[in-house]
């Protein structure tokens, strides 16, 4: 087997002089996974990894020899892709195991990817040219080479490799094109040098659509509305309207919405749906967050129709969101609708879908429907919080349903329910201005028994209802008084 370090004639790409070779200080230096964070691997890998670590490079192949281990093909790919930050000591590895058992071309690349990786780069050409020699050149190891300058910012040494491909073997197919362009965009901030490339390079190798969602998603990641609009009707012009392309319409809807154009994206979206073509997931998702903090019912069901329509499958965090702005405008109807819709999408509700609705018919006080809904919340275990219980037992009292109102006080009794002081107190007020009283006294009793807090202004609000009843019920509400003073003194 040739050694990685050893001469060929083949030239190099070479980094022009006046440029600093070294990464710029504003890239953080990578951490790379090692064998520590995959505790199932083998006792033989485990063993060399460890060796990598513990070892100098000068005598980890002494140290290997004596290990006494014969690697196998997987063992050679485990152990590389555990060692990129020994270098060094992992292309002694390779040497050493490679007299055991021919490398893989899976092995070779990732002989590459460390390389390169750790800015080892005259090396790691040195190793392609080995690759050469043994026919096993492919258009990922250079996606390797690609991602590696990318990463280290030297961006005209990934694009002089990609112009030396078809002289190592490797044809210049839009695979590659794409592979070039997606470690491009990937870094913050150059979607420049990826446009120049794509520029000069479009007319020999046809763009497909995943060049185009790679371009569009590296504007979006810029937020640049103006360049995303022009790269998608290039797009739309060169390779037409197809529903394969959903990555590169979600990226470009997702831009419109984030640059707050969401009339737009929306318009844009019908076109699409007229094309029968759809973004994914990812827009409506995104574009459902706007909607919701903008509070906008009109647009939001639209946009969910047409999501819903063209197969897309929401979950519950969408749904509730979906849901939480129907509530928050009075849109019950609605509410409704896709509370019995979720479930027919896996979708099942939660304390939080009830509680929206829930708390939406108390504003509106909707008496029998607070009713007949809160039966179905506790039936399917998901009851109200304590602030809506409150809630709706004020608003049940105060729109003459007060059997209703004692039904859910009682529910929270029987249940435990953390917090009972609010509730109480509403509880006892309602009555009292409904001229309950023999009640009141009743619950004040049971209450005070529970040790639940009755507010110093319920008192209050109490007293004068009792005292007008008569001698009877105001010598009922001093003895209330005496047990309430005694139980805040304990």
């Amino acid at each position: 087997m040739e050694t990685i370090a050893e001469n060929h004639s083949t030239k190099l790409p070479r980094k022009p002089q006046n440029q600093p070779r070294s990464i710029p200080n504003n890239l953080q230096p990578q951490r790379f996974p090692t064998h520590h964070d995959a505790p199932d691997i083998s006792p033989t890998v485990r063993i060399l990894c460890d060796l990598l670590t513990r070892i100098s490079p000068h005598d980890i192949e002494s140290a290997l020899s004596s290990t006494g281990v014969i690697p196998t093909s997987d063992d050679i790919q485990q152990v590389l892709g555990f060692s990129y930050n020994q270098p060094l000591s992992a292309i002694k590895f390779f040497r050493w195991a490679g007299c055991f058992v021919k490398p893989s071309a899976y092995a070779w690349n990732l002989i590459v990817d460390l390389l390169g990786k750790n800015q080892s780069f005259e090396p790691m050409w040195d190793a392609m040219r080995s690759m050469k020699q043994e026919g096993l050149l492919s258009t990922t190891t250079f996606g390797s080479v690609f991602s590696s300058y990318c990463i280290a910012h030297r961006f005209s040494e990934a694009t002089m490799s990609f112009d030396v491909m078809d002289r190592y073997g490797v044809e210049q197919d839009v695979v590659a094109v794409n592979s070039l362009l997606s470690a491009i965009c990937h870094e913050d901030n150059q979607m420049s040098v990826a446009i120049e490339f794509f520029d000069k390079i479009k007319m020999k190798i046809p763009p497909d659509g995943d060049t185009f969602a790679i371009l569009l998603e590296g504007w979006e990641k810029e937020g640049n509305l103006a360049k995303a609009k022009n790269t998608f009707g290039e797009m739309v012009v060169r390779v037409g309207w197809s529903p394969k392309h959903i990555s590169a319409y979600d990226a470009f809807l997702t831009t419109l919405v984030r640059g707050s154009q969401v009339d737009e994206a929306l318009k844009f979206l019908q076109v699409m749906k007229k094309n029968d073509c759809l973004p994914g997931l990812k827009f409506f998702s995104n574009t459902l967050d706007i909607l919701v903090k903008q509070n906008d019912s009109a647009q939001i069901i639209p946009l969910w129709d047409t999501m819903v329509g063209g197969g897309l499958v929401p979950n519950l965090i969408m749904y509730n969101a979906l849901i939480s702005v129907l509530c928050n405008n009075d849109d019950v109807h609605d509410a409704f609708r896709f509370l019995d819709e979720m479930t027919f999408h896996g979708a099942f509700p939660d304390s939080l879908t009830y509680n929206m609705i829930f708390h939406c018919l108390v504003r509106n006080k909707m008496v029998r429907e607070v009713g007949k809904f809160f039966v179905e919340m506790t039936k399917n275990e998901w009851p109200p919080t304590s602030s809506n219980y409150a809630a709706a037992i004020k608003m049940l009292l105060e729109n003459d349903d007060p059997e209703m109102a004692i039904n859910m006080w009682n529910h929270m009794v029987e249940n435990h329910v953390s917090t009972l002081d609010e509730s109480a107190n509403e509880l006892l007020i309602g009555l009292c201005n409904l001229g309950r009283l023999v009640e009141v006294k009743r619950f004040v009793e049971t209450m005070l028994d529970k040790r639940i807090s009755i507010y110093d202004s319920t008192m209050e609000k109490l007293k004068n209802p009792f005292y007008k009843k008569g001698r009877s019920f105001r010598d009922k509400y001093d003895s209330l008084s005496r047990e309430w003073k005694a139980m805040k003194m304990s």
